[in-house]
């Protein structure tokens, strides 16, 4: 079955699909984006996923491309097309298409709109978080609106990249004072060793994650206590556990930092219990 692509009011084959050469996304990463989750047929926190959206779109002064009810609308569409019952949906808007000049287009250009959905494999997921994955450190490069969720993501890819090139998952982004700030894609977490759970505060130097959100509501429920401050690298290096969350990983727990083990090298049980239940509290909307 062909892919299908949601791209400015039309549902086209996903390998025919596209923006024209001026949109200025692809010229500025001029637009903002959202991923969410899809499981066990249901898009999982969409109502988190469009407040961000929101805010994100307004702090750029970029208008919603339709209707907030019809881009949930389109969502479901596209995953139902692409007939993802596992993976996720990414969503797109920059904009729009205008002549090359860096001050915004005139009144009135349409932002651009692009859907897409894939489907991923939920039993290598559950594999992996039973490993745990290694994260590897990078001085913060990056604007500081990073609590925007913008395309322009390329200090995000070298570091990515960086960690893949030495065998890791993930890169953890850290200032100049040593705290840890976040990951090329992911919120970061320690376990303390008296069970506190710590993440740092999400003001304009994180992005604020849905996952993340969820997560504390998990955490509440399970009557865990949620600390949101900064921790260093080798405070985490010395945690009881440490565990990144993001729409595409849910909870996955890390076991080594750099060169050292967290803990005992292998996922804690605090981690994997906030996995687990996961679902029990976040938001399903079925398609």
């Amino acid at each position: 079955m062909a892919r299908i692509a949601y791209v400015n009011g039309r549902y086209e084959r996903h390998g025919e699909a596209m923006v024209h050469i001026e949109d200025r996304g692809y010229q500025f990463a001029d637009g903002v984006y959202e991923v969410c989750e899809v499981a066990r047929g249901n898009i999982i926190d969409m109502t988190r996923h469009l407040d961000r959206l929101g805010r994100s779109l307004g702090e750029l002064q970029i208008a919603w491309p339709v209707e907030r009810a019809a881009l949930s609308a389109i969502m479901r569409e596209v995953a139902r097309r692409n007939r993802v019952h596992d993976g996720m949906v990414y969503i797109q808007v920059t904009r729009g298409v205008a002549r090359r000049d860096h001050v915004f287009p005139k009144q009135g250009t349409r932002p651009s709109l692009v859907v897409t959905a894939r489907s991923s494999d939920p039993q290598a997921a559950r594999a992996k978080a039973g490993e745990g994955i290694s994260v590897i450190t990078v001085p913060e490069n990056r604007w500081d609106r990073v609590d925007i969720k913008t395309v322009g993501l390329l200090p995000n890819v070298l570091a990515r990249q960086k960690a893949k090139e030495v065998g890791a998952a993930e890169a953890w982004f850290v200032d100049a004072e040593g705290t840890v700030k976040e990951g090329a894609a992911t919120n970061a977490w320690i376990v303390t060793a008296d069970g506190v759970l710590v993440t740092r505060p999400a003001d304009f130097g994180i992005l604020r994650g849905v996952t993340r959100a969820t997560v504390m509501d998990v955490a509440a429920r399970q009557r865990l206590v949620v600390e949101e401050r900064g921790f260093t690298v080798e405070e985490a290096q010395q945690a009881r556990e440490a565990f990144i969350t993001a729409a595409t990983t849910l909870v996955m727990p890390v076991v080594r930092i750099d060169d050292t083990p967290v803990a005992n090298g292998h996922p804690g049980t605090v981690a994997l219990a906030l996995r687990e239940s996961f679902f029990e509290t976040a938001e399903k909307t079925p398609f």
